[in-house]
């Protein structure tokens, strides 16, 4: 056993709380939790423990407390940065807290618990005629635990905000084992520190959130979807001023490709067929929606679309006329990740920059890692309309992937560092997790860190919740 193996009193007591249902320990059953979706982290731990309420969870949480045991929280796992992956100790999943405890159409909320899948969280939703806006390409199986503990993004950020500014309240288990309700439905609450927000984003270093209050919206009655050509990033930027000018909020997405990551979906996903006249060095996915149930929205769409078109601002242009022709456009955007596996190895990021910056940091950020190693293939999409980029390197095809991704940090200093003149983040959406502690350390302003470590020192001074993720390493005296 290692030295972050569990006491046997400390198990058997564990599995006394949980019940048979409760616990797995065999290495067969464990497996699946101790590995990252990508598979660039293995983990290890004895025992994952699925409580079945938040009482169960705050007395496992207790137990590991008193017997400094350290925990990794765990939902869906569905995690980019090895934020979820264990290193000894036990794996609190939080599969088994799947109730909906309240839907209050008239005040717009929804309490949850922490291992509703957003799927359903989704569903439940519209079957008040409401709409919960957090949208990810894992939707069908991450967790609305861990979307709030990394403070998730998604595609209707433009409109609605990150994960955190869909919440209203909280409940979590802290690292001693107590239980904080802050699960209020108001919007207004004026009594002190908001401490919901100390707890999302900070991916279960803290505490393990077990229940949230969500808000939800008036469900549009109109969608309209369209794809769009250009001839450069600095075009589609021009077409995103001119939406935004004409459509204000109505604009609720506005997503960016460039030409080779659309490629890849053309050349390797079943279904997926170019809309548009040819092939172009920039495309735009864009959603406007309305509340009214007629052709206003539409036909503003098509004026301005009309209108770039007319002023040679975008080349080419097609709008969805049912909602399968809007899913097969929105296919086109979420088959980019699995795509880009068929071009072999890829070195990612996940960045954000003002929105003002984007097309700037596009174009410079590929000549950059262009010129350092010529051949490689930036894929370049992602979330134009709140400044996050998925700003991924594809391997030159006649480099051998290990070889690729040995490059991997190198790289990372090249676009972080330009990221950060930017005034930029190297997160925005993935969290930091194990991937990008080092990352804290270099890009955050150095006073902010000191504050997250005394939160973390007051807040869990043994180091049970999540050790090694989030911060970096304490500088040696």
């Amino acid at each position: 056993m290692n030295d972050m193996s569990i006491p046997t009193a400390a198990t058997a007591a564990i599995k006394e709380v949980v019940g048979p249902n409760g616990w797995l320990d065999t290495p067969e059953d464990v497996e699946p939790f101790v590995v990252e979706t990508r598979g660039l982290w293995r983990g290890e731990c004895d025992l994952v423990v699925s409580p079945a309420s938040t009482d169960e969870l705050a007395r496992v949480v207790k137990i590991c407390a008193d017997a400094g045991i350290p925990i990794t929280p765990q939902s869906g796992n569905t995690g980019l940065v090895g934020g979820a992956i264990p290193h000894g100790g036990v794996i609190i999943n939080t599969r088994r807290m799947n109730k909906i405890r309240d839907v209050d159409a008239l005040n717009n909320t929804m309490t949850v618990e922490a291992g509703c899948i957003l799927a359903d969280i989704q569903n439940a939703a519209d079957d008040v005629d409401r709409l919960f806006p957090l949208s990810l390409a894992a939707e069908g199986s991450c967790c609305i635990g861990g979307n709030l503990s990394t403070n998730a993004g998604g595609i209707q950020v433009l409109r609605y905000g990150n994960a955190r500014d869909l919440v209203l309240g909280l409940e979590v288990v802290t690292a001693d084992g107590k239980v904080w309700n802050g699960l209020q439905r108001l919007r207004k609450n004026n009594t002190g520190y908001d401490l919901k927000h100390l707890f999302m984003g900070a991916e279960g270093t803290l505490g393990i959130i077990t229940a949230a209050v969500l808000k939800l919206f008036p469900k549009p009655r109109r969608r309209e979807t369209a794809f769009i050509g250009a001839a450069s990033v600095e075009a589609v930027q021009a077409l995103f001023s001119r939406m935004q000018d004409a459509m204000g909020d109505s604009l609720s997405a506005f997503e960016y490709a460039n030409e080779f990551s659309i490629g890849l979906v053309f050349e390797h996903i079943d279904g997926a067929n170019n809309p548009l006249q040819g092939t172009y060095p920039a495309y735009a996915l864009m959603e406007v929606s309305s509340l009214r149930d007629d052709e206003t929205t539409r036909d503003q769409l098509e004026t301005v679309l009309a209108d770039a078109l007319e002023d040679e601002v975008i080349i080419d242009a097609v709008v969805a006329q049912s909602e399968a022709q809007s899913k097969a456009l929105w296919n086109l955007r979420e088959s980019m990740p699995e795509a880009q596996k068929h071009a072999r190895a890829s070195i990612k990021h996940d960045v954000s920059v003002p929105v003002s910056k984007v097309a700037e940091f596009v174009r410079n950020a590929s000549k950059m890692v262009i010129d350092d190693l010529p051949g490689i293939r930036p894929s370049a999409f992602g979330h134009f309309g709140d400044g996050n980029i998925h700003f991924n390197l594809t391997q030159p095809a006649d480099m051998e992937p290990e070889d690729f991704l040995a490059k991997w940090n190198h790289f990372n200093e090249i676009v972080h560092d330009y990221v950060a003149t930017m005034n930029g983040s190297f997160s925005a959406e993935h969290g930091v997790g194990e991937l990008k502690r080092k990352d804290v350390a270099r890009y955050n302003d150095p006073v902010g860190v000191d504050i997250m470590r005394a939160m973390k020192a007051s807040l869990d001074p043994n180091n049970i919740m999540n050790p090694g993720k989030v911060l970096p390493d304490a500088e040696p005296s």
